[in-house]
Order: C-alpha cells, then structure tokens, then sequence
C-alpha cells in the first residue's frame, strides 16, 4: 500500500456502476477513489500514472476488455503493488479464472453488498487471499475440476519447494490463515510469513489467491477435498 489512505481506481464503462461504487467507496475515511476508467486502455494509463492500491476492473469493456487490462497491469514492474477486483455479474463468468490466473488477486459480484466491497478493497490491499466471504475458491475449484486439461504433477510448479514450504502451501489454498497455520503446525506467525512470502518468491505470485490457483491447478490441492 502507499500509505494510510487506499487510493482505489474504478473500470466500468457503466457510469451508474461506476458512481455506485464510488459512493460506496469514498464514504470510508481510509479509503479515496483517486479516478474513474471507462475500458481497459483507460484503466492501464490511469493506472500507470496515479498507481493505485487497487483496481475495480469490469471484465467486459469495449476497446481493450478486463481481462488483457488486468494481465498488462500485472505484469507491469511499476505496479507490483497494484491489486486487481474482477468485477462480473455471474459468479461463474467463464472469464473470471482467466483473470485470476493473468494475476487478479479476487473477484466480486457486481451486487456485491457495500460492507464486503469495503472489506474487500481491504483485503486485498493487504496483501490477503478472499477466499471467504465470496466464491473465489468455488470458482477454481469449479473451472480446475472442468478443464480438459489435467492437472499436473507438483513438480511443474516453478521453484523448488521444501517439505515444509509445500504443506505451508496446501493450507494457503484450504483458506487458512498466517495465525491459523502457524496453529497447525506448531510454529510462530513470523516463521509462517516467512515461509509464504518464501513461497511467493519461488512460484513467481503476486499474492495470496496466487498461490491457491496454483496449488490447484498443479495437482496438489484437488477440488472438493480442500
């Protein structure tokens, strides 16, 4: 984050949606809509000049749409700690886990209730998987358990991970916690950071919700028994 206030860029080429969320939004002291984008080409300009905590991005905008919005912001150096919301109208949008795997950190329901788009823009600011509330897991589960391709073994996952590093790993993708891990395997919270951020470095992610698309897309997590 880039300091105490959350500075938020809103992608929609519907202006109602657009001022709804703003509304939302700007009602919350530590969080400040710094601009407004109606496509995708819109949205990575104003993202690379006022380089925002995080990004509302509409999936489907004309010109350039959210999806190829969200990979070239993500894979730019000068917006690392830039965040990505997907922002759909089905929780099943066959467009959605295309966004997470070009680096979306979430995705949100355009009906979205406003406590959990606050808590959302929050979250994922943070640096913090949602995973719940939300469907974000069911999603990956769903288009991973459906693909024609299967899933792959652990080692094609990039880096070399330890023993340790791999169950820190399965327990990120289960939805758990630095606090609830750390619990589980009888270690401190700072170790367990330690061990994710570690993790993060090895598998080229930028976050946590990474992670778990990667640990079910690999084979190491399967869906429906996480």
């Amino acid at each position: 984050m880039t300091g105490a206030t959350l500075r938020v860029l809103v992608a929609d080429d519907h202006a109602l949606v657009r001022a709804g969320f703003r509304s939302i939004l700007t009602g919350e002291g530590d969080i400040e809509v710094v601009e407004e984008a109606t496509n995708g080409v819109e949205a990575l300009v104003i993202a690379r000049r006022e380089v925002p905590d995080v990004v509302l991005m509409d999936i489907r905008m004309p010109d350039v749409d959210g999806l190829e919005a969200t990979r070239r912001i993500t894979t730019d150096p000068r917006l690392v700690a830039t965040k990505v919301i997907v922002l759909t109208t089905f929780d099943l949008d066959e467009y959605v886990f295309g966004a997470l795997r070009a680096g979306a950190s979430a995705f949100l329901l355009k009906g979205v209730e406003p406590v959990d788009l606050i808590s959302a823009v929050r979250t994922v600011a943070a640096g913090n998987a949602l995973l719940d509330p939300g469907a974000t897991r069911r999603l990956i589960e769903a288009y991973v358990a459906s693909s024609a391709e299967q899933p792959g073994e652990l080692a094609r996952l990039p880096g070399s991970l330890t023993a340790r590093e791999i169950e820190v790993l399965t327990l990120i993708a289960t939805g758990l916690t630095n606090a609830e891990i750390a619990d589980q395997l009888y270690n401190s919270p700072l170790t367990i950071k330690s061990h994710v951020s570690r993790i993060l470095t090895k598998l080229g992610a930028r976050d946590r919700t990474q992670l778990v698309v990667l640990a079910y897309e690999s084979g190491l997590v399967v869906p429906g028994r996480a």
